[in-house]
């Protein structure tokens, strides 16, 4: 009996050692396919100097080199900052209010939830065809309001000093509903007990929400953070939509600039070295926020 008991008990605890394996495996294998294996063969293409058809040639690190010296890089890493800059923080904040607003007791909350959340459902090319009829500076419905207002018309989208900021009010649109409710899932896991306690130390509401609200949301904002900066990092079919990337340079984000590389002008080597460039940034603030996040943590 004990013989026999020996290879089944081995067996139950093998077989309860690869459960997990083996629900995670699918993931793992797209993973590996979709992800880990282009991530490779992208550094490894970035050394070589190919146009898609021919064999590539390897030149070392002469694409990297001309990295520091392309004037149209930097202008499009520096509009994907300044793009990243003006939506992140908005979107965190306003999603954040609109959550606060909308977990009391209204009557109209979870219409008012529906409609927030609506642009996030919207395929993104929809968004940006819908955008650029309301942006449009001929036809447009937001000039057509500001002209029964008595103002004069914008060029929102055929203006380098209007084209961004209309990006930006677009992604804004899109993006607020889901931090909202990103945040009402963790508001509504906040037990209640803490407000209790807090009322009964006569804490007001905005020290509630400074106290109790705000250090139990930390870790549903840094979650936040990462995701609308990796969003806006990699920001494409809405600015290909609207603008096309113009006039002239002035909303060419990295991605753009990174897929008129690789497609419209055949440097798949160079389009590569960027995107690998573009790669260890977002994975630098991703470890520079978790170190921080991590020590914020530690102290309260």
């Amino acid at each position: 009996m004990r013989a026999t008991g020996r290879p089944a008990g081995r067996w139950l605890s093998l077989r309860s050692r690869l459960t997990p394996y083996v629900f995670i495996a699918p993931n793992m294998v797209l993973f590996t396919v979709f992800v880990f294996f282009p991530l490779i063969y992208a550094g490894y293409i970035s050394f070589h100097e190919w146009s898609l058809i021919d064999t590539p040639d390897f030149v070392g690190s002469e694409n990297y080199a001309r990295l520091v010296t392309d004037g149209q890089f930097w202008q499009s890493l520096q509009n994907t900052v300044v793009y990243s800059l003006a939506t992140v923080p908005t979107s965190l904040g306003l999603g954040l209010l609109l959550a606060v607003g909308l977990n009391r007791e209204i009557a109209t909350r979870t219409l008012l939830r529906s409609i927030y959340f609506l642009p996030v459902v919207i395929s993104s090319v929809a968004t940006a065809v819908i955008a650029a009829w309301l942006f449009n500076d001929s036809y447009g419905v937001i000039n057509a309001l500001l002209k029964s207002l008595g103002l004069g018309p914008v060029a929102w989208l055929s203006t380098p000093q209007w084209a961004l900021p209309s990006i930006i009010i677009t992604t804004l649109w899109t993006r607020i509903g889901f931090c909202m409710v990103v945040y009402l899932a963790a508001l509504q896991s906040i037990s209640p007990s803490y407000y209790e306690a807090a009322r009964i130390d006569g804490a007001t509401r905005l020290q509630q929400f400074r106290y109790v609200t705000w250090p139990l949301l930390r870790p549903t904002t840094f979650l936040l953070l990462i995701l609308n900066v990796i969003h806006s990092f990699q920001v494409f079919d809405l600015i290909y939509v609207m603008t096309g990337g113009g006039p002239g340079f002035s909303t060419t984000m990295i991605v753009q600039y990174i897929y008129q590389a690789a497609f419209a002008s055949s440097e798949m080597g160079y389009a590569s070295a960027m995107g690998i460039v573009l790669f260890l940034l977002i994975l630098l603030f991703t470890l520079l926020q978790w170190r921080v996040n991590r020590r914020t943590e530690q102290f309260i």
